[in-house]
């Protein structure tokens, strides 16, 4: 859920350039063609391959009608995240181990029930909403790179492995790196260890990359400090 519809919704939000998306990465683009600059695509899950607005108007009513003694773990759980995301500057072997610890003491709560209610309303639930959101059109896009030799991954800071399933897309990615997943990064955006290790995973050096994101100040922050291009998707 980006703190995860109809034809109307799932490409509302997004101006998407596809001048570069259909040339070969070796070079030898079509005559009158300027060659694909990057030989990877790194890309955000929540808000980027699907439209979050979706989410947050179905999401909330679930929350209240059947959930609602899920609200202040969530709510906690979110505030830890930006919170890390300012302040956890030293790598650890798992930011999202480290939330959930944190909105447990804060709450009083163990740290079982809140990876319980944080799987359950932050990754299941929206789960099968998740098919009629996604932002069709940048999928399309990815496609046609990867048929011209592309490589892609995608990068986030919550679990993705299971919306990606979900959103029946996860064909479309070489690599996933995903905190919450074996192999996460150590530190949440705008640090750049995620996209870095998605790079050396392809086997692709950083200037070749492009980051593809919803949040300048996450996916682009951590795209610069990465020595990447960065993509915004509104």
């Amino acid at each position: 859920m980006d703190d995860g519809g109809d034809p109307a919704v799932r490409a509302s939000g997004e101006r998407l350039s596809s001048a570069c998306a259909s040339q070969p990465v070796d070079g030898t683009a079509p005559e009158g063609a300027a060659p694909e600059p990057y030989q990877a695509w790194l890309v955000d899950l929540d808000g980027t391959l699907y439209d979050a607005r979706v989410i947050r108007l179905v999401m909330p009513a679930e929350l209240l009608l059947t959930g609602f003694t899920a609200i202040p773990i969530i709510r906690q759980f979110r505030r830890e995240h930006e919170r890390l995301r300012r302040e956890l500057h030293d790598p650890v072997d798992s930011p999202f181990a480290l939330q959930i610890s944190r909105t447990a003491e804060t709450l009083g709560v163990t740290c079982f029930e809140v990876e319980r209610r944080v799987d359950e309303w932050m990754v299941r639930r929206p789960a099968k909403w998740l098919r009629r959101a996604r932002r069709q059109s940048l999928l399309d896009e990815i496609l046609r790179f990867r048929q011209t030799g592309g490589h892609t991954a995608v990068v986030s800071d919550y679990p993705a492995r299971h919306k990606l399933r979900a959103m029946g897309v996860e064909s479309l990615f070489d690599a996933v790196v995903a905190n919450g997943e074996p192999g996460g990064p150590p530190r949440l955006k705008p640090h750049p260890d995620g996209l870095l290790a998605a790079a050396a995973a392809l086997g692709v050096v950083p200037e070749r990359c492009l980051v593809i994101g919803d949040r300048p100040d996450a996916d682009g922050a951590a795209a610069k400090a990465a020595g990447m291009a960065f993509r915004l998707i509104r």
